[in-house]
């Protein structure tokens, strides 16, 4: 199944807040959790921590969430349109030094928004359950067109 990505971090190249997957599949629930952010940059602290939505969880219940909101998916896809969700959504599989979480599969598909059409802000911008949303909608729309 496609799973639409968007990930929150503290600022360029930061630690990871917030991930989200919403699947293709409207009837299928999403995945969502956030991490603490105890050093917010300024932009952080005023657009996405109050818009989180959800109590933070330690980074193990995050990876365990994660890598157990897929394990029975044989062939999930992950989409995003930026590529540091890509790589914070990887990253999450990596549990030690040559260890990872256990995943039969897992594709990763970075696609250029500017080639699918206007991604309408989320109904909360910076939430990443919200922005992963509106990028499900805006892909399934672009689809629809082709």
């Amino acid at each position: 199944m496609r799973y639409f990505l968007d990930a929150e971090y503290n600022g360029f190249g930061g630690e990871l807040i917030s991930i989200a997957l919403v699947p293709e599949d409207e009837a299928a629930p999403p995945f969502y959790a956030a991490l603490a952010c105890p050093a917010p940059t300024a932009w952080v602290a005023e657009h996405v921590l109050p818009v989180l939505d959800v109590a933070p969880v330690s980074r193990g219940e995050l990876v365990d969430g994660f890598a157990d909101y897929l394990i029975d998916d044989p062939d999930p896809l992950l989409v995003a349109d930026w590529p540091e969700d890509l790589a914070h959504a990887a990253r999450l599989l990596v549990t030690g030094p040559g260890r990872m979480k256990p995943i039969r599969s897992i594709r990763f598909e970075l696609v250029d928004p500017v080639l699918i059409g206007p991604i309408m802000p989320g109904t909360r911008p910076h939430n990443a359950l919200s922005d992963a949303t509106a990028l499900r909608a805006a892909m399934l729309a672009h689809e629809k067109r082709s």
